[in-house]
């Protein structure tokens, strides 16, 4: 049973979420990667590992109870506890997304993986979570999730594409996060919720700005806060998002 700092991410096995693995492992954090697809998991715990990062696979379908619970019970057998969960596994589903057109299978996807599946793996792992002396979960959410940003007429750079499944489901994510706070409050358990930004990933056909890198900066920030640190928030690189 492991007595080092552990991290699971999900969704780690490419872009963002390999580089908030690669990010926390250089801090010195045991990574657990999170990951459903077999060859691309364990290809990037070897990628990781030969950079030095103390990683490990993790099979992991965010949208399946077996999964996420045999995720957690690997977790219990092979690391006794959990220091930090960054839920970072996401989709934007097919485009585009016309809310008078819209598919609503689509929409339910969505929220499938962006939501249910964050509330899923939290749940299984919150046990492990109790356990730590400094718990963080970080939420990875999206700028165009902000009410404030979609109903500024000034800002459609800031709005993102219409995207009736996707921005929707990161407000929804915001929202439930907030739930988790109130619940959590007084346990010692550090909750945030991170915009990468726009990055260059196979979500967006790589027509980001941003760089992997840059986006995992803000999501391991949260996740090693120090104690006293803040909690409910929503966070990018320069600072608060509104909601």
């Amino acid at each position: 049973m492991s007595e080092t700092t552990t991290a699971l991410v999900t969704g780690a096995n490419k872009g963002i979420g390999y580089e908030i693995a690669a990010g926390l492992g250089a801090l010195g954090l045991r990574v657990g990667v999170g990951a459903r697809d077999d060859a691309r998991r364990e290809d990037a715990v070897a990628r990781l590992r030969a950079s030095g990062v103390d990683a490990f696979g993790v099979p992991l379908d965010v949208t399946d109870d077996a999964s996420v619970r045999a995720a957690a019970e690997l977790l219990e057998r092979q690391e006794g506890r959990l220091d930090v969960l960054v839920n970072n596994a996401g989709i934007t589903g097919s485009l585009p997304q016309q809310p008078s057109a819209v598919d609503l299978d689509v929409v339910r996807t969505v929220v499938e993986t962006n939501v249910y599946g964050v509330i899923r793996v939290t749940n299984a792992v919150l046990p492990l979570l109790r356990r730590a002396p400094s718990p963080r979960v970080v939420h990875v959410s999206s700028g165009v999730g902000s009410l404030t940003r979609q109903a500024a007429p000034a800002d459609a750079a800031a709005q993102g594409p219409v995207a009736v499944a996707y921005a929707p489901s990161k407000t929804f994510l915001n929202a439930v996060m907030l739930q988790y706070v109130h619940e959590l409050e007084g346990t010692g358990i550090l909750m945030n919720a991170a915009c990468p930004g726009f990055v260059a990933t196979d979500l967006n056909g790589f027509r980001g700005t941003g760089t992997p890198q840059e986006g995992a900066r803000t999501p391991v920030r949260l996740a090693t806060l120090p104690d006293g640190g803040p909690t409910g928030g929503f966070f990018e690189d320069a600072g608060v998002v509104p909601w």
